[in-house]
């Protein structure tokens, strides 16, 4: 099966330093990357974005950038200058999307933290819009509310990115946090007919789950329609890159090539 629409992100292959993951995916005829700012530490984005476009890949999205929300203000104050760096970065490796992990604080309501999350956004759009990087919202699972995220829905993420109403911001959606939405169909249309789908992430929800953060499952092995989101997906419009991000001890732990073997398996017959 064409694998051009096939995207991993470094983080999935966590073991491979940046080279090693650039070499095995473009080997395989994967057509995308997605990278993680740990990925370019060694380097430095400078370089790290000649590297990467020494291969035959294309950079799908730099992950992550975002946490806006904090009690403290200097803590707010430091997420603004590190998203800015992290848009500078986006730009050097020619990453056309920075993923927004929004942020929230279990000190305060979530109310607050989303209010805190818009003004992050909005102190940071016009920069991103001047490195011609796409800021991309990623609602995720109500078990990250308190500390990692208070946009939760698919359709949280459609009324703030309606809210700014700007081509450079938009919505990121991973079927491992909206999987379980009763809506899902029809938020996802709405996100669609907005222009606001920007990345679509793929993994799988087991069941038991050892580590609600790094037991994520291979596509296929757990309890998400895969399928039936990816209609959606595509009768929302989007025909972009379906990008497997898995954090997971047990796939870390073995043979990478292996794992990059069964990543592909597992997209030809369930994705």
């Amino acid at each position: 099966m064409d694998l051009s629409k096939l995207c991993v992100h470094t983080i999935t292959t966590k073991p491979w330093p940046l080279e090693k993951a650039l070499e095995e995916y473009s080997k395989k005829g994967i057509g995308g990357i997605s990278i993680w700012e740990n990925a370019i530490e060694e380097l430095g984005a400078v370089q790290s974005g000649e590297l990467i476009h020494s291969y035959p890949i294309d950079v799908v999205s730099y992950v992550r950038g975002g946490f806006f929300a904090h009690a403290s203000k200097s803590k707010r104050d430091h997420a603004i200058n590190h998203n800015k760096k992290l848009i500078e970065e986006a730009a050097a490796i020619g990453a056309p999307l920075l993923v927004l992990v929004c942020g929230a604080d279990p000190e305060q309501s979530l109310e607050v933290s989303r209010m805190q999350i818009q003004e992050g956004i909005e102190q940071i759009l016009f920069f991103a819009q001047q490195h011609n990087v796409q800021l991309g919202i990623e609602p995720l699972h109500p078990m990250y509310a308190a500390s990692r995220s208070a946009i939760n829905t698919v359709k949280q993420a459609n009324a703030m990115a309606e809210e700014f109403d700007d081509n450079y911001l938009g919505v990121v959606v991973d079927v491992y946090h909206i999987w379980w939405e009763p809506e899902l169909e029809k938020q996802i249309a709405r996100c669609g007919a907005n222009n606001n789908l920007l990345a679509y992430h793929i993994c799988d929800w087991k069941m038991p789950m050892t580590d609600i953060l790094n037991d994520r499952g291979l596509m296929g092995e757990g309890s998400i329609n895969l399928q039936e989101i990816r209609a959606y997906i595509s009768d929302a419009g989007f025909d972009g890159f379906h990008e497997v991000e898995i954090f997971s001890n047990k796939y870390w732990a073995m043979d990478q090539h292996i794992f990059l073997d069964n990543i592909i398996k597992a997209y030809q017959k369930h994705s």
